[in-house]
């Protein structure tokens, strides 16, 4: 299983905004990765300097958002859709982005049952509920 740091995540976000701005041949993950950075404007600057990016703190207690666990979080979310899994994502995903008229407004919305799954798993030490998951995106 592929788990890369804290700072192997900020240099492919920080890479991959270089490579989109130099015009360069992207990987697949990097195009992926690549929509959602267009679409989140603010985090340009997060994403200009990778020396920065690799020093920069986002404590929670400071009220600072983390552009590189936002960005992750959609990547994921990208990925289990696009597989369905855990199984029935893909059709809870769905179903969210037709009531709410938007796909990303419902990738906010799942990184909320996302970050609640990870966190109970965490704290009970038991695998991540993916059962639990999708029906917290079903009541989104």
């Amino acid at each position: 299983m592929f788990n890369p740091s804290q700072h192997d995540v900020r240099r492919f976000f920080c890479e991959t905004f270089r490579k989109v701005q130099a015009n360069e041949i992207l990987t697949p993950l990097e195009a992926i990765a690549r929509d959602w950075i267009v679409q989140h404007e603010e985090y340009r600057d997060a994403l200009k300097d990778v020396d920065a990016a690799l020093a920069a703190d986002y404590a929670v207690e400071r009220g600072q958002s983390n552009p590189f666990l936002h960005l992750s979080m959609h990547l994921s979310i990208a990925e289990q859709i696009s597989i369905d899994q855990p199984p029935g994502i893909r059709g809870a995903f769905l179903a969210l982005a037709q009531r709410l008229g938007s796909e990303h407004d419902a990738h906010h919305e799942m990184m909320e049952c996302l970050g609640e799954m990870i966190w109970n798993s965490q704290r009970s030490g038991l695998p991540p509920d993916g059962v639990q998951y999708v029906e917290c995106v079903k009541r989104r």
